[in-house]
């Protein structure tokens, strides 16, 4: 596949199904093979018969990567100073889909239980903080949506599983501006979220703390909050 991409990504035109096999020194029946997975991943498009080019989800994949290149490299310096500030763990996520990724964190130091999130890891994004950032930004449809995908599974007692509470609380985060995870995802672990934008006001990113419960103060909602937004007007956002 990584074949066909580049050779494609080289010319400024589509490429008959001919040209993209003798490039890459593929039969072209496996070629055609591949450039029909391509095509249905929106990864290439189908011209006309026979001709193909690059597709649409190329550019939204670079720009998935592009967002989160440049705002872990803005976020981190404000997520040292408030991790500093708090002394609990920071995290920078964004949404992927129906989930939230993790891309970068700063460790408490504290002795006692601390909160790790690891990179890479993923959650739903109605039992996260910043999930539920994401959901609220959200037109009702969307979230409608989102819930007939996936349903609202119960990870703990607390995750909100009906959609009309879920709504409801989604409103409330669209008010104030950040979010909190209240032992929704993991019990005895509690959240609070906000979202980074970036300079074309679009939400690419949320910042969140995490705290055994025990430790968790709700007036850190204003410093989380006050970090998000000096992050945004690093990303360009006015």
């Amino acid at each position: 596949m990584m074949q066909l991409l580049d050779t494609m990504a080289r010319e400024p035109g589509p490429m008959s199904l001919k040209n993209l096999s003798q490039s890459t020194a593929l039969h072209p029946s496996t070629a055609h093979r591949i450039l029909a997975v391509m095509v249905g991943s929106h990864l290439a498009e189908r011209v006309e018969p026979g001709s193909y080019r690059l597709g649409i989800r190329l550019l939204e994949l670079g720009n998935l990567v592009k967002a989160r290149i440049n705002v872990r490299h803005e976020a981190l310096p404000y997520m040292r100073e408030l991790q500093r500030q708090i002394a609990e763990t920071v995290n920078l996520s964004v949404r992927q889909d129906d989930e939230v990724v993790y891309v970068e964190r700063t460790t408490s130091n504290q002795t006692m239980m601390r909160v790790v999130q690891v990179d890479g890891a993923r959650a739903p994004l109605h039992i996260t903080a910043v999930g539920k950032v994401f959901l609220a930004a959200d037109n009702a449809e969307a979230v409608n949506a989102y819930v007939k995908r996936n349903g609202l599974k119960a990870y703990t007692a607390n995750t909100l599983t009906s959609d009309t509470a879920l709504i409801k609380e989604l409103a409330e985060i669209a008010k104030r501006g950040f979010a909190y995870d209240n032992e929704e995802a993991e019990k005895g672990v509690c959240c609070i979220g906000a979202g980074i934008y970036n300079d074309d006001g679009k939400l690419v990113a949320g910042l969140s703390v995490s705290a055994p419960s025990d430790r968790l103060d709700r007036a850190w909602a204003a410093q989380v909050k006050a970090t998000a937004e000096k992050i945004s007007r690093a990303m360009g956002y006015q």
